[in-house]
């Protein structure tokens, strides 16, 4: 296993790190730019009022995206299987 092949097993797995973690960062930032824009809105600076609603929306799509999120680290996961006999070479 030379160099090259652990570079490009070290990006593979960054990359579905990144794609895996997307639907819960993208509902957790439009979630808190709404929060933001109603606390600027009615002037309320409640520090709780912003973690709440973040982390059951976080939770949310974490449910929500479960099976697809799932499907991609086995396949992920399968793909690096079927790589370890060109490996060893």
């Amino acid at each position: 296993m030379g160099p090259d092949s652990v570079i490009q097993v070290g990006s593979e797995a960054v990359k579905m790190v990144l794609l895996i973690s997307l639907p819960m960062l993208g509902v957790a930032l439009v979630v808190g730019i709404a929060i933001s824009l109603f606390q600027a809105v009615t002037q309320i600076q409640e520090m709780t009022l912003t973690f709440v609603p973040k982390i059951i929306a976080v939770f949310a799509a974490m449910i929500l995206a479960a099976p697809w999120m799932t499907e991609k680290m086995v396949s992920f996961t399968q793909h690096l299987f079927a790589m370890i006999p060109t490996l060893t070479q």
